[in-house]
């Protein structure tokens, strides 16, 4: 018996998944995954044209699939050049006639639309932009919460050609205007008044300062109660638009749809332009065939607008599958400590089937003792997935003991850059402890060592060596392309680097140790930061902590700062033993030369950690854009600890 194996699918996950209707249409043996990734990477104009077919894409795909150049086989490559499609058309085609989109927030409240209420909504709005000048490749920016609201001015920017993008309530000031800012949005709709954590916040002064402050803007919506004061017309969104047909823009595959943007922690916030149909084919292909999303399913991320699980998210519409929306903290402060149960309720509540999470989420609820299977019926839940960063083996061991050993888990990595995935989930496969589960179809990736020669078995750097259609089309902004290029084929001519530490194994799982540019280096051997990370998760005294390489004489020293959790105690025995367990399960190189206990670890808006900012505080260098974390302030500590003593 293979102990690495936590779950096995049904044997009727040969006969009934998408993914394995799909492998028979292709003439290839739904047993024999590796023959159908070898296909498709080999063919990608042909797998591409099937899987636009099978997904059902509204519009006309033309009768080229791919145009290579030769002299730039992945920058100059084009995917189906005389198509013309809506990803809004494709979406609402595909929405639950019944319960297309659900919305839950933290206080308990809820609401629905059916997807003729939801299509009028989009159709108001459609016209509402229309009527205030916006025209195909014009920008709409946002600054709303997780809600319906949000959804319909997302697929109605998509519907009349805009170009969409959005930037979460919590980010302050300088984090949206490093952002939006950026792109000059003609229309922007913003929500006056947030809930989040038990919290009422008011953002009208911050909105009406941010809407002065942006270039080009005309017509700013405001969603719900209070009053913002603007140098531009300010409408309510009950006034926003009217009544009539909704009718979509063709849009050509490569026209832009979305711009996102990296997390700016060592840097300005580069705005990443997205093409229209690859977003569309690439996130179809990933709910559709890799997380067995079906209609009739319900389909949860939590996840912050900014993030680009929650554009991921919304394409699982075109599957037939109930949108939900969660607004507010996953996690709530109670009486008697914190209450870890809103995402479980809703789960049991609403019969999901579907539910995405993050490790950082999984070590929340781990630390408070809370076992979801046991506090609810989750019955309903078929596929539990995670991004952001790696999940740790022991995660995977609670997922399967605390929540449901009857279910599958998906732990996906790839990035905003690709809106989509490089490694994710199988509803083919067995789900390995610690391991993601397969190469996604049509993505040609590998790893490669310092030759630059593919290896199995040892870590290296994560690549794609052939094109894929949800390639960034530009960055935005002068020089573009160049800083495109600059950014992912700068290393490898022509071979996308993703900047990701991670080993293939020969049965073609894989595991990430972190991004590249934190790869730790003592003694000029590379660690992965997830490695140190994993061993740091087994101590339940550690609420958090973050590893990052501090240079010392000619070498690097890893440095480990930790936060206790409340009540326990940082002393040399600690120290000691988490020192120790690193030398065990991992190695002596990856024994820390310095352990901190830190009030605070610096994260993003989006729970990740970011070590080159600590790094960076530490070797007496600034952070260059500190309005990327959602806890700045705690940096000050940081640079201080050289001055202290070590435990």
């Amino acid at each position: 018996m293979d102990r690495s194996v936590l779950w096995r699918p049904e044997g009727e996950a040969l006969r009934d998944s998408a993914l394995a209707r799909f492998s028979r249409d292709c003439g290839i043996d739904p047993g024999d995954y590796e023959t159908l990734h070898a296909w498709s990477i080999a063919d990608p104009g042909a797998f591409w044209s099937r899987l636009w077919d099978f997904a059902g894409v509204k519009g006309e795909r033309g009768p080229v699939a791919l145009e290579r150049d030769p002299a730039a086989p992945m920058t100059g490559a084009r995917f189906f050049p005389e198509a013309r499609l809506n990803i809004a058309e494709t979406l609402l085609a595909g929405a639950h006639p019944e319960r297309a989109v659900l919305e839950l927030d933290e206080t308990g409240a809820r609401a629905e639309l059916s997807a003729d209420a939801l299509k009028a909504e989009v159709a108001r709005v459609a016209r509402g932009l229309r009527e205030a000048g916006v025209m195909p490749g014009d920008r709409v920016g946002v600054v709303l919460p997780n809600r319906i609201g949000c959804l319909v001015t997302h697929l109605a920017s998509l519907a009349v050609g805009a170009v969409w993008t959005s930037c979460s309530p919590d980010f302050g000031l300088a984090g949206i205007l490093d952002r939006i800012g950026q792109v000059s949005p003609r229309v922007m709709f913003v929500q006056p008044r947030i809930r989040y954590g038990g919290k009422d916040i008011d953002l009208a002064g911050r909105l009406g300062d941010l809407a002065g402050r942006i270039d080009g803007l005309e017509t700013l919506v405001t969603i719900g109660e209070g009053e913002v004061k603007a140098p531009m017309p300010v409408i309510a969104w009950d006034d926003f638009g009217s009544e009539g047909p909704l009718e979509f823009e063709p849009r050509a595959f490569d026209d832009p749809c979305y711009i996102l943007y990296t997390s700016g922690t060592t840097g300005a916030p580069k705005a990443i332009v997205h093409r229209t149909g690859g977003v569309l084919l690439q996130q179809l292909k990933e709910h559709m065939l890799h997380g067995d999303l079906r209609p009739g399913d319900s389909f949860l991320w939590y996840t912050n607008t900014a993030w680009m699980m929650y554009h991921w998210a919304i394409a699982g519409m075109g599957c037939g599958a109930t949108t939900v929306l969660y607004d507010g903290a996953p996690i709530l402060r109670a009486r008697d400590g914190l209450d870890c149960s809103p995402l479980w309720k809703a789960v049991e509540a609403e019969t999901l089937t579907h539910l995405g999470i993050s490790p950082k989420y999984l070590s929340s609820v781990m630390e408070q003792g809370y076992r979801p299977g046991e506090a609810h019926d989750l019955s309903s839940l078929r596929w539990l997935m995670s991004a952001g960063s790696p999940v740790s083996p022991q995660q995977y061991d609670w997922i399967y003991d605390a929540i449901s050993p009857d279910m599958g888990f998906a732990s996906i990595s790839g990035g905003t850059e690709i809106m989509g995935c490089f490694l994710l989930g199988s509803p083919l496969h067995p789900v390995r402890r610690g391991q993601l589960t397969v190469k996604g179809l049509g993505m040609a990736v590998n790893v490669l060592d310092e030759r630059g020669a593919p290896v199995l078995g040892r870590p290296g750097e994560l690549v794609c060596t052939e094109p894929f259609p949800s390639m960034p089309r530009t960055f935005w902004g002068p020089d573009g392309d160049a800083r495109y290029r600059k950014s992912y084929f700068s290393e490898r001519a022509e071979i996308w680097t993703h900047g990701d530490h991670a080993t293939f194994h020969p049965d073609g799982t894989a595991v990430i140790h972190g991004r590249s540019d934190c790869t730790l280096n003592p003694g000029g051997v590379r660690i992965g930061t997830a490695d140190i990370y994993n061993v740091c998760a087994q101590f339940p005294e550690l609420e958090d902590f973050i590893v990052f390489g501090r240079p010392v004489e000619g070498d690097e020293e890893i440095v480990l700062c930790i936060k206790m959790t409340e009540g326990a105690r940082a002393d040399a025995d600690l120290a000691r033993a988490i020192r120790s367990k690193l030398r065990s399960e991992c190695s002596p190189r990856h024994v820390p030369g310095a352990i901190y206990c830190v009030g605070d670890i610096p994260m993003t808006v989006n729970g990740k950690r970011v070590e080159g900012a600590a790094r960076s505080v530490v070797s007496g260098k600034a952070v260059a854009n500190r309005g990327s974390l959602a806890n700045a302030g705690c940096l000050d500590e940081y640079a201080a600890l050289s001055e202290r003593t070590a435990l």
